[in-house]
């Protein structure tokens, strides 16, 4: 199979390239500059191309597949997805972001009539989350809430930064009775059952409140992270300010110097997920542990390339396109025993 890394010179891009040789993988190398991705590629032996979004459709001709590394998604997925679909180009992408899975969501059946596999959050974002929530849905599967939890080491790259300022303007949201709903980042507190030991999180907008929702159809899904509990009322008072574009345009100029962890760094530390589903009855719970996101994400991305083509055509989330268990298939994660309660 052709496949291709758009965004190759992105920190996640290059981790993603780096191991695909290490594994005897051939892809091409993608991006806006040539500048940037033409040493990348030369130093792996690689072939590169450069373009930006406006000419994908010309560069995904002779391409089974393109991976997008090139966010925030919100402002680069749309263009890259159109192309796919006009080509017949599995799209894979790493977003975490919630609009962006709503969007590519709703392009199901453009999929399905161009026989192509549309999966955002190959990644770290949602890969372990979502899989959890097939997992705790298959053993309870009467649930009507979940709460998936997570916490990871080794600092964020500046794709992710960026993302995050973006995110910080907007404030939460939750899965309310099957809607979107918007709340204050922070608006619900609980501990999280983690594999290292009990830790206190808050809600935040993570992805699998579309996700999940599309993977379990569980209609309550809150997702959590350790924030400060001054944070959501901080995001309240300024969110118009964060909103404004001289705001976010320095912010994202800071985002954009954050380097991202080293191997060593990334060797040295993990995540953790855990997740809890409930009816009026039961609930159901389970934790797993990952090696530092960004490594997962690229092992991750890896084997969905190897399988995209054994998937059905639409659009996917990672539990629908390979079953709860695939991550489990994934190097070094440990995922715990499901417990009732």
């Amino acid at each position: 199979m052709t496949w291709m890394v758009y965004g190759a010179n992105g920190y996640t891009g290059r981790l993603i390239a780096e191991l695909a040789v290490k594994r005897g993988e051939r892809p091409i190398l993608a991006g806006r500059s040539s500048e940037k991705v033409e040493p990348i590629a030369g130093a792996l032996g690689l072939e590169h191309r450069a373009f930006d979004l406006s000419q994908a459709r010309a560069h995904l001709e002779d391409v089974d597949a393109v991976v997008h590394c090139a966010g925030p998604f919100a402002h680069t997925s749309a263009g890259m997805v159109e192309a796919c679909l006009k080509t017949g180009t599995h799209y894979l992408d790493i977003t975490g972001e919630i609009d962006v899975f709503e969007s590519i969501g709703r392009r199901d059946v453009d999929a399905r009539k161009a026989s192509i596999v549309l999966l955002p959050g190959a990644g770290f974002d949602v890969v372990p989350t979502d899989c959890l929530a097939a997992v705790l849905k298959n053993a309870l599967p009467t649930a009507t809430h979940l709460d998936l939890a997570f916490v990871v080491g080794g600092g964020a790259s500046a794709g992710t930064t960026k993302t995050s300022v973006e995110a910080a303007a907007v404030g939460g949201r939750v899965r309310e009775n099957g809607e979107l709903t918007s709340v204050r980042i922070g608006h619900r507190r609980r501990t999280a059952y983690f594999r290292s030991g009990p830790r206190e999180v808050g809600s935040i907008p993570w992805g699998d409140v579309s996700t999940a929702y599309r993977s379990t159809g569980i209609p309550n899904i809150t997702t959590f992270t350790t924030v400060p509990s001054l944070l959501g009322q901080l995001q309240q008072v300024f969110a118009p300010v964060l909103q404004t574009s001289l705001v976010q345009s320095v912010a994202k100029t800071v985002a954009g110097k954050v380097k991202g962890p080293d191997e060593r760094k990334r060797a040295n530390t993990r995540a953790e997920v855990f997740g809890e589903a409930w009816d009026a009855k039961t609930k159901v719970e389970c934790a797993i542990t990952t090696p530092n996101a960004y490594s997962l994400t690229a092992d991750s991305v890896l084997r969905a390339i190897g399988k995209i083509n054994g998937v059905a055509p639409g659009s996917h989330t990672p539990s629908s396109a390979f079953g709860a268990d695939f991550i489990r298939e994934l190097d070094g994660v440990v995922v715990g025993e499901v417990r009732s309660r």
